[in-house]
Order: structure tokens, then C-alpha cells, then sequence
């Protein structure tokens, strides 16, 4: 069951919210597909957890600021090179150098994860967060002032289908996804059935886990802080592509 309540976005209208919260600019260069659902296939039945696994830093905060997009694409960058043992779970890396410095991206008005992992191998590796702090802001590039923290190798595009996520995220790593965030915004707890929401993405996160429990379903890192949802988390219904997050769908290699 799904609770709705009181959140730190309460104050706001639905209409604030979305401009201040989420993404307003998307590029036609990447599709937007709807995916068939998984219906017709069992849930899995084996859990999966990268946060317990050690492969996440803490759940972070984009602010007023639409730069999901850059957050999502920090964490996977992150989360591969934890795995890979080339950094630490306290080595974070800086979204706000994509913010300010990626030409193809639209800052605090949104982007595509994908391409901002692009613009980090174009780069030769994304600077890390105490030499590049966050200001929830579109501001001045200064990445050659910075200190870089990890570098990536390729970006790896997943087949729209939630069962090809789910064994993707079982043997590889937390994975990049977008969704339609707009219901997000009194959510306090439990599942989050596709009902509730649609297809319309503006939103980027990282999915990290999923649970068999209850029918199933995806544990999501969100970048609204620890004290939004299930700790910064939210969890949304296994097998109907719920919210739209099998419309993209990435991670990346080291």
C-alpha cells in the first residue's frame, strides 16, 4: 500500500513543484519509448541490493534545481567504480561540474543521464565533489579547477523490458533510469502502483534494488534528500513498467 502524506514539497503547488523540482527540458535525441509490460512473466523471486551490498554513496540532494539527470548519472559513474574497487563508498564526485559544464544538457533545466556519461569519457573523468562542490545552480564551468575522482569507459544502453533490467541489475550494477516523478510528490512510504502515475518522464534516479515481497517490486535512489520517502527511497510495482522507468535505461563500465 502506498502512503501519501505530508512531505517537504507540501508548500508547493503541483505546479511548483514541477518547475522547481523537475526536469523541463528533454532532448529529442533519445527516445522516449514506451515499453511492453512484463505481464505475462513471474516476478522474480530473488531480491537484490546494492545499497547493502556497499555499491552506493549516501543519497545526496539536487535541491530547487532540475539537475536529476546529472545525479543519476554521477551515481552510476559512482557505483561502477566502487564496484570495480577503484574508489570508495566516501569519494563522491561532482554532478555540479555536468551542471555547469555540459553544453549538450540544459543544467537546473534537464538532460539525459546517458549523455551527460558521454560528456564524463569526453572529459577523461568527473571531478569529485569537494573540488567541485553543489550549488543547486546553473553557474560557470570551472572544471579545470577540479580534481578528477573516476572515469568510465563506455555507456551501456539496457533493453526496454522489465525482466532484461532486472537480471541486468542482479549481475552487473545499479542502473540509470528515468520516470514520471510528477506523483512524487506527497509520497511517504510503501509501493507505488502504476495507477498512480504515468508515462510522462521528467525525472532521473537510480534504481538499486528490487524485492519480491508484496508482487514485487524496484527499490529506487532518489536525489530529494534522506528525509523525502523510505529514506530517500521510493518503491515502485515490479511488471508495470510503473511511472515509465523502463523508457530508459543505462549503465556504465570502467
Amino acid at each position: 500500500m502506498t502512503v501519501h502524506g505530508l512531505t517537504k514539497f507540501a508548500d508547493m503547488s503541483p505546479q511548483e513543484f514541477k518547475s522547481k523540482i523537475l526536469m523541463k527540458t528533454l532532448h529529442a535525441n533519445y527516445n522516449r519509448k514506451v515499453a511492453k509490460r512484463d505481464e505475462e512473466q513471474s516476478a522474480p523471486t530473488r531480491a537484490v541490493d546494492w545499497v547493502a551490498a556497499g555499491a552506493t554513496t549516501p543519497v545526496k540532494n539536487q535541491l530547487q534545481c532540475g539537475s536529476c539527470w546529472t545525479f543519476s548519472a554521477t551515481e552510476t559513474i559512482e557505483s561502477a567504480n566502487i564496484i570495480a574497487r577503484k574508489i570508495s563508498t566516501s569519494t563522491w564526485l561532482a554532478p555540479q561540474e555536468i551542471v555547469d559544464c555540459d553544453t549538450e544538457g540544459s543544467g537546473c533545466e534537464g538532460g539525459w543521464p546517458s549523455q551527460a556519461m558521454q560528456w564524463v569519457i569526453g572529459e577523461g573523468g568527473q571531478d569529485t565533489e569537494s573540488s567541485y562542490p553543489y550549488t543547486g545552480q546553473d553557474g560557470t564551468c570551472a572544471s579545470s579547477q577540479g580534481t578528477v575522482g573516476a572515469t568510465i569507459r563506455s555507456v551501456v544502453q539496457v533493453s526496454q523490458s522489465e525482466s532484461v533490467m532486472y537480471s541486468t541489475l542482479a549481475s552487473k550494477m545499479p542502473l540509470s533510469i528515468c520516470a514520471d516523478a510528477e506523483p512524487w510528490q506527497d509520497y511517504s512510504s510503501g509501493i507505488l502502483t502504476a495507477d498512480q502515475c504515468s508515462n510522462n518522464i521528467d525525472h532521473a534516479i537510480q534504481l538499486t534494488g528490487y524485492n519480491p515481497s508484496q508482487g514485487g517490486y524496484w527499490i529506487v535512489r532518489n536525489s530529494w534528500g534522506a528525509d523525502w520517502g523510505e529514506n530517500g527511497f521510493i518503491w515502485l510495482q515490479y511488471g508495470q513498467d510503473t511511472c515509465g522507468i523502463t523508457s530508459y535505461v543505462a549503465y556504465a563500465t570502467v
